[in-house]
């Protein structure tokens, strides 16, 4: 019987060896979110150069004449990089994990709550300061990674992360690069793969295949005769 990864925007089949390592995210899910979670303190810089409003004005004599005042900075950009305290929100594994809350949260305070209930279920030690960064760092390290990818909530998580990088990108308008690979899908045979900066796995973007490779097993698919292929599947 195939299990569905847990994260609800993944249509994957958790793989055996994914079900045996007890998991409820697949393995492309977990490696996602690494890269999101690595990707993030990029962001932030890119975020915290973009605090200031953008103003209009006219030049008179070498000076810029503003209409209006210029006001403290885009509300936006201050609300992702706000502060988030530690005791801040109430976490339910399987339910809305800030029903609370109104609006976007900042950085922190979708990541202090994650690093939380992992800190509190296995009693490691959370990170030394709670930066949008250290957090960040602490959650994509490999064991909190693991552990969390095994549990009930970790599709929940997947998915609030999702939403938090794409509120993000939207916001710096920076975004991973995307390449295709001259190649033939493996599965399909069509050529639809593509390749994104820092992801482990290249996608087939076919809307009726939708797989996903390693280099490794990319570059061995290629090693194989054409016929050899057809009748391996025959």
């Amino acid at each position: 019987m195939t299990t569905p990864c847990a994260a609800a925007t993944c249509h994957r089949e958790l793989r055996d060896t994914e079900q045996t390592n007890g998991q409820t995210i697949c393995t492309p899910c977990s490696d996602t979110i690494r890269v999101w979670l690595r990707e993030l303190p990029t962001q932030i810089i890119v975020l915290e150069g973009s605090r200031q409003r953008e103003t209009t004005g006219t030049s008179s004599g070498g000076r810029t004449v503003h209409r209006t005042a210029p006001l403290p900075g885009r509300p936006d950009i201050l609300n992702l990089l706000g502060p988030a305290a530690w005791a801040d929100g109430i976490r339910d594994p399987y339910g809305d994990a800030h029903a609370d809350q109104q609006g976007q949260l900042p950085i922190a305070g979708v990541l202090i709550p994650w690093v939380r209930l992992i800190t509190e279920e296995r009693r490691w030690n959370p990170p030394a300061v709670l930066t949008p960064q250290a957090l960040a760092a602490w959650l994509a390290a490999p064991k909190p990674l693991a552990w969390a990818s095994r549990q009930p909530w970790a599709g929940d998580m997947r998915d609030e992360l999702h939403e938090l990088i794409r509120v993000v990108r939207s916001t710096t308008r920076l975004r991973p690069g995307r390449r295709p690979i001259a190649q033939p899908c493996p599965r399909c045979d069509s050529l639809t793969l593509v390749e994104t900066d820092h992801q482990l796995y290249i996608d087939c973007t076919h809307p009726d295949c939708g797989a996903m490779f390693t280099r490794v097993e990319l570059a061995f698919a290629a090693s194989i005769h054409p016929e050899t292929l057809k009748a391996g599947a025959a």
